[in-house]
């Protein structure tokens, strides 16, 4: 659905997107500096809002991948496009991106709404199959048609959309990507070397002037040392929610936490968020000591590619065939919060390209901080089994299989399992009967 058919939705409710023009007055504050620009107090107010409702988003658009006859949900979606719009019609910088190498700490310190855009769903690669080649990585696909088509309704929000130089997919994406929509890319080093670390701080520090110069603001050490310790917080909630997973027997479903993971964010107060994790961790630990908890099953881990909207089918193939998912080493789990930036350090925009570049991924020649992080997670979740997912034709990832199968059967010792697929559901079945053998053989 298009950002101008969400304005004309003729349910009955009060979710239809209003021009700026059709508003009797303006509800925010000007800078003396610039009209363009509100206090920045009620615009880091205004950022907390419209991250709030980016979770509300997604979680409402990976629901109505599964039900799409939901009138009251569809609804809903299109009440909170309508609200990020009102946010955003009020000055606040919204930036929008598709990577977990993106330094967000940089757009927040400025009081910009950083958001993650739509790329979970075969809806729109028809579209973008019109310009790109038919074989080539879902994602890349979904996320370009998605962008073409202006049916994510942050991107057709941002004020720009930052790339950067991961696979070759991507950055073509980004060339075609920028004749419509102001794009800035920043060149990840392939290399997580020592060498190659000046050159990723050097790119965090032109983010960090591009931004000043578009938005005609400074940024302050002091901005930049706040975010990051805002992220960390939040990092550190989500990295203890999944810790529950630890327990055997699992407490609860591994598709349930990563649910809960997507709508964490209801609250519109984006510095409660980590407060709201950690009493849904203690909820969760508190009713285990209970009794209440799932029964004993083969543990899995989930690795590859990021997994979110159509790709849950793993996720649902494991658990509906006597598996449960209890931690998962990619971008959309582990990956995105094992590690902190060093708060004190006292060159923080180091301490920034540090962590960043730490991810591991498989972009990066060679690529030990994944098999780092995998064996830890290996050994402190208990896992029975790995269970790879690759994208069809995500070259990096269907290369890397090759050492990762070597370093779970051979190094850990335990069963390895990989599964291609693609945004479709026309292999659900053979994925549950694939599956299902593999759980049993645990």
């Amino acid at each position: 659905m298009s950002i101008e058919e969400n304005r004309n939705c003729n349910c009955n409710c009060s979710c239809q997107m209003n021009s700026v023009e059709e508003r009797e007055e303006q509800e925010c504050m000007k800078c003396k500096e610039t009209e363009r620009r509100v206090d920045c107090d009620l615009r880091r107010e205004m950022m907390q809002q419209i991250r709030a409702y980016e979770f509300s988003i997604n979680e409402l658009a990976l629901y109505l991948d599964t039900h799409p006859e939901d009138q009251k949900a569809l609804c809903l979606h299109r009440k909170y496009c309508k609200e990020v719009k009102e946010l955003k019609d009020k000055g606040v910088p919204v930036i929008g991106s598709y990577c977990t190498y993106f330094p967000k700490e940089i757009a927040m310190a400025m009081g910009a709404a950083t958001v993650s855009l739509c790329s979970t769903s075969d809806e729109t690669i028809p579209a973008a199959e019109k310009d790109l080649p038919r074989n080539l990585c879902p994602l890349i696909k979904s996320s370009y048609g998605f962008a073409k088509t202006d049916k994510c309704p942050f991107f057709y929000f941002s004020d720009v959309v930052v790339g950067e130089t991961t696979c070759d997919g991507k950055k073509k994406m980004y060339e075609y990507m920028g004749e419509f929509k102001e794009v800035f890319i920043m060149e990840l080093p392939q290399s997580q070397k020592a060498e190659v670390l000046d050159l990723w701080k050097a790119e965090i520090l032109r983010f960090k002037e591009y931004l000043e110069k578009k938005f005609e603001i400074t940024i302050t050490e002091e901005q930049v040392r706040k975010a990051v310790k805002l992220e960390n917080e939040v990092r550190t909630s989500l990295k203890n929610l999944y810790g529950v997973m630890r327990h055997d027997p699992a407490p609860i479903k591994g598709h349930d936490l990563f649910r809960v993971l997507y709508g964490s964010g209801f609250k519109l107060d984006r510095t409660l968020i980590a407060d709201e994790v950690d009493a849904l961790t203690a909820k969760i630990e508190k009713e285990y000591a209970e009794g209440k908890r799932e029964d004993k099953k083969p543990r899995i881990l989930i690795t590859g590619c990021p997994i979110g909207g159509a790709t849950e089918k793993i996720i649902d193939a494991v658990e509906n065939n006597g598996g449960i998912v209890v931690t998962f080493e990619n971008c959309s789990g582990a990956k995105s919060i094992d590690r902190l930036i060093d708060e004190d350090a006292e060159d923080i925009y180091q301490a920034i390209a540090e962590r960043y570049l730490s991810i591991g991924c498989s972009v990066m020649t060679p690529n030990p901080n994944r098999l780092e992080l995998l064996g830890r997670l290996i050994d402190e979740y208990k896992v029975d089994g790995v269970l790879e997912m690759t994208l069809q034709a995500c070259h990096t990832y269907n290369v890397e299989t090759l050492s990762i199968r070597r370093f779970v059967n051979e190094e850990k010792g335990i069963p390895y399992m990989n599964v291609e697929t693609d945004y479709s559901q026309t292999d659900v079945g053979q994925l549950n009967t694939r599956i299902a053998a593999f759980i049993e053989m645990l």
